[in-house]
């Protein structure tokens, strides 16, 4: 883990692969617990990245600050941009993807549905391919939405899955490690509402 700010209010660091953004039912090891170990404080979650996803997240040292950022999230002036590797090439090399998802909580996965199934949720993002070569595409995305699974679902449902998401995009997603990466988070500051971006 790399820490990349912290102060009384927020702490940014870069998640490992492999460890959970939060402890689940079976307890463990998670970036909550090695934070609140780190600064002996309570760490306050605002946004989660599956536990194969690495990148820059941000927690909250305060309740306040939490919902701060996380009215921040609501009104879409938190952006977060991530890296892909995509197994193909999408038809259009940017676009705007807009589905409904659904997330089936005996499985924990997540599918897109109709607008009108109950419980869907919209989920909205940009994405911009950067280079292809040998049948994968560097992938630029931007989240709009913050849906579980996201970009893992979306981009196998137009036929290009991320690299080694075998999960949601079966053989043709190529067996290796998850190809995803969280690249920038940008946002105002809890407290001084100075305009951050890390990367």
């Amino acid at each position: 883990m790399e820490i990349l700010y912290n102060d009384d209010y927020i702490v940014v660091c870069i998640k490992p692969a492999g460890i959970l953004s939060q402890a689940d039912s079976n307890g463990g090891e998670s970036m909550i617990t090695e934070l609140s170990n780190l600064y002996s404080c309570e760490i306050f979650p605002l946004h989660r990245l599956d536990k194969g996803v690495s990148g820059v997240m941000v927690y909250a040292k305060s309740s306040k600050a939490a919902s701060r950022l996380s009215e921040q999230m609501k009104t879409g002036d938190f952006e977060k941009k991530y890296y892909t590797v995509l197994v193909g090439s999408p038809r259009e090399s940017k676009a705007t993807l807009t589905n409904y998802m659904k997330k089936n909580p005996i499985n924990n996965m997540v599918y897109i549905c109709p607008q009108t199934v109950e419980g869907a949720k919209f989920a909205e993002l940009e994405y911009r391919v950067i280079e292809e070569k040998a049948g994968l595409s560097f992938t630029e995305v931007t989240l709009h939405t913050g849906r579980s699974h996201q970009i893992r679902v979306q981009m196998s449902h137009i036929g290009t899955p991320v690299y080694g998401d075998m999960r949601y995009g079966g053989e043709n997603a190529k067996k290796g490690k998850l190809a995803l990466w969280a690249t920038s988070l940008s946002f105002s500051h809890p407290v001084s509402k100075e305009r951050l971006c890390f990367k």
